[in-house]
């Protein structure tokens, strides 16, 4: 195939000065073959299967770095719903105690987050999943990689309140805990969650899928940003033709290299992600994008069409180039992860409902904010019902991820450091919903006819 220098010098700039890379190679890996009675057997079959699938990919990925140029930024495992795996060891100190295998086995290993410590609870709960829930404080305050999740809704089988209300209290004691309640950046509560998404934290290997598969996670704001900003004077319908071509050509790439590290190591190539998914790095922002559209500052009234108009473009320009576009694929809008959103709260420019607005459109939902320390946990509860109620009637994935950060107040600012940023603490609701939330039980699935 021959390249013209335009092509060759446009693929050089997206590496080098848009911050295209290979997000996250991420390898699903199945653990009911290490089922054992005997616990500490159980653990050390967790610990060397995790090992020897980790150190194959850590190896063959930067082979491909080095083949084709192209950064492989992180390298994850994402097992098996624990909850699926532990139900023969039901008790709170078992679960910790796994998750300390997971921890071990991915530090050993060189892996930086390991995803799946989680349950399915759309419908109701096991004893395993109340366990796993309970465990949860202990979890993510006392392990350093571990990833955790539930899914509590899908618009086949409503929204499970009750599950919903053990949120709010969970999240306070794993933020008190854990330092600059990091813990709660470890947790995603979705529903209608994919079992093939690549990015944490909330990845895990779905039942359906095979023994190990290889998702890839592909990313480039800058680049779609870079093409926008070229492109001022095109109305909309030009504008989406433009974007959907340049995240055909990011597609492609990262499928080319899923598929080659999926053959290197001899398993399953599953999906490419799409999903624009930003940093704190200069010019790596999707409320970048959205300014560059016209927007003075992401949440200004007309933000919600634009985020609208990138969404649809990415996972059209996605599904062009690709048959195994998958996982959750659109655009993520993280406060903390993306220097665009920080500067828009500080600046008064987007406030909570805003936000929650526009994760009607976007692909992943309220993402890496933070509340004040001293929200009840059934203001917390509500947030998150809230937010989960769109994905259920809109037939969409949806999740939060939402920190209660100790001993501060609206406007104070929350640092993470790293890939996790800064989040400013966001001012919420002084009315509550409590007594409409003690109520419980499940809210129906929602029919999917007279859909007005």
């Amino acid at each position: 195939m021959a390249f013209d220098l335009e092509e060759i010098y446009e693929t050089a700039s997206m590496i080098l000065r848009q911050n295209l890379d290979i997000r996250t190679t991420t390898l699903g890996v199945n653990l009911k073959d290490c089922i054992d009675s005997d616990f500490a057997a159980f653990r050390r079959k967790v610990y060397d299967k995790i090992c020897a699938h980790a150190s194959g990919l850590i190896n063959e990925s930067a082979l491909l770095e080095q083949k084709y140029g192209v950064p492989i930024v992180n390298k994850r495992i994402a097992v098996t719903p624990v909850s699926l795996i532990m139900e023969t060891h039901c008790r709170p100190e078992r679960f910790l105690e796994m998750a300390q295998t997971l921890d071990t086995a991915a530090a050993d290993a060189g892996i930086d987050y390991i995803g799946g410590f989680g349950a399915m609870v759309q419908k109701g709960m096991t004893c395993s999943d109340r366990t796993l829930i309970e465990a949860l404080p202990a979890v993510l305050s006392r392990t350093g990689r571990v990833c955790a999740f539930l899914n509590v809704g899908a618009n086949v089988s409503g929204l499970n309140l009750d599950a919903v209300n053990l949120l709010g209290g969970m999240l306070k004691q794993t933020a008190e805990r854990s330092k600059n309640a990091v813990g709660c950046a470890k947790f995603v509560v979705f529903v209608n969650a994919p079992e093939d998404n690549p990015f944490m934290a909330g990845a895990f290997h779905g039942v359906g899928e095979a023994d190990t598969t290889l998702n890839i996670g592909v990313s480039g704001p800058g680049v779609v940003k870079s093409v926008v900003e070229k492109n001022r004077e095109n109305d909309l319908t030009r504008l989406s033709e433009i974007i959907k071509r340049t995240v055909f050509k990011i597609t492609r790439a990262g499928e080319l290299i899923g598929r080659e590290l999926a053959a290197a190591l001899n398993i399953n190539f599953g999906i490419v992600d799409i999903s624009l998914a930003s940093t704190t790095a200069r010019g790596d922002s999707v409320a970048g994008v959205i300014e560059a559209f016209g927007i003075e500052k992401i949440g200004a009234h007309g933000s919600t069409l634009a985020l609208a108009l990138l969404m649809d473009a990415v996972k059209k320009g996605g599904a062009m180039a690709s048959g195994c576009v998958g996982g959750l694929s659109g655009t993520f809008i993280p406060v903390s992860e993306d220097a665009g959103m920080i500067e828009a709260v500080i600046k008064g420019a987007l406030g909570l409902d805003k936000l929650e607005a526009l994760t009607s459109v976007c692909s992943v939902g309220l993402d890496m904010f933070a509340v004040p320390g001293d929200t009840p946990e059934e203001t917390i509860n509500g947030i998150i019902a809230d937010e989960l109620a769109i994905g259920v009637i809109n037939n969409k994935t949806t999740g939060v991820r939402i920190i209660p950060a100790p001993g501060k107040q609206a406007g104070e600012l929350l640092e993470f450091g790293g890939l996790l940023g800064a989040a400013p603490v966001m001012r919420v609701s002084p009315f509550s919903a409590g007594e409409f939330l003690k109520r419980g039980g499940r809210l129906p699935a929602p029919v999917t006819s007279i859909r007005n």
